[in-house]
């Protein structure tokens, strides 16, 4: 496994739970406003801190660390921590991360995986292997405004298949979206709603342009306003059964 950076502590990226954050390295998508350039532009690697999540816990010091080194350190975390979280970048891009995973799990560790939803068989096979134990989906956008929005080309198919596979799962499950002016609009909730109808969870995500961001003209942009924010989870709710605002 690639790993692009470790934090070693939250109380937010997996909900209830203790957790490590495991930051994998490269990512398939180009995203305007990702908080984690490092984590796509490889060369950019050591220059750049990066968000700990979507879950609002700012800027963290993160630790660099290579494999064995990783394992080392849950090794002394056994009875401290109850779960490790792995994002990235884009966890499912890398081969052996069905390995890496039951390595963690057979610590002891449950596992939550954050994912863009564009490699719906490795998910469900991590889901067959019961090596996950959470998946937070970021859904990015409608399918007409999706390869504007990531920056990459996409097979739209991949996303639904794979909102439908972690709605199937039968574990617990969220869905997000980062909401960002002149990129996303009310409208767009309505569409992306239809997209994961019936969803358990679905977080609206308040963009931040105050760190490094892939396209760094978004930096320093204003983001929507809390009354904006709440229309647009007002207009959530009626396709799932929480839609919230971080």
């Amino acid at each position: 496994m690639i790993i692009g950076g470790l934090q070693k502590f939250s109380l937010l990226d997996y909900p209830d739970h203790i957790s490590a954050i495991i930051f994998t390295q490269g990512c398939n998508f180009r995203c305007q406003f990702c908080y984690n350039p490092m984590l796509v532009w490889p060369e950019k690697a050591g220059e750049i801190k990066y968000k700990s999540s979507s879950r609002g816990e700012g800027e963290k010091e993160h630790t660099s660390v290579n494999e064995d080194g990783l394992f080392r350190f849950l090794e002394t975390r056994i009875g401290k921590l109850q779960a490790v979280v792995i994002t990235g970048g884009e966890p499912t891009l890398h081969k052996d991360l069905p390995e890496f995973i039951k390595k963690i799990k057979d610590l002891g560790f449950k596992v939550k995986l954050d994912t863009n939803g564009t490699n719906p068989e490795m998910l469900q096979n991590l889901i067959e292997k019961k090596l996950i134990d959470y998946i937070a989906m970021d859904l990015k956008a409608p399918e007409e405004k999706y390869e504007l929005v990531v920056g990459a080309k996409i097979d739209f198919k991949k996303i639904e298949k794979s909102v439908k596979i972690i709605k199937d799962s039968k574990l617990p499950y969220e869905f997000r979206t980062t909401v960002v002016p002149d990129l996303i609009n009310k409208e767009d909730i309505n569409k992306m709603g239809e997209v994961i109808k019936d969803a358990d969870k679905w977080y609206l995500q308040k963009f931040q342009s105050d760190i490094d961001l892939v396209n760094q003209d978004f930096q320093g942009k204003e983001s929507f306003t809390d009354k904006d924010m709440e229309e647009m989870s007002e207009i959530g709710k009626k396709y799932v059964k929480l839609c919230e605002i971080r």
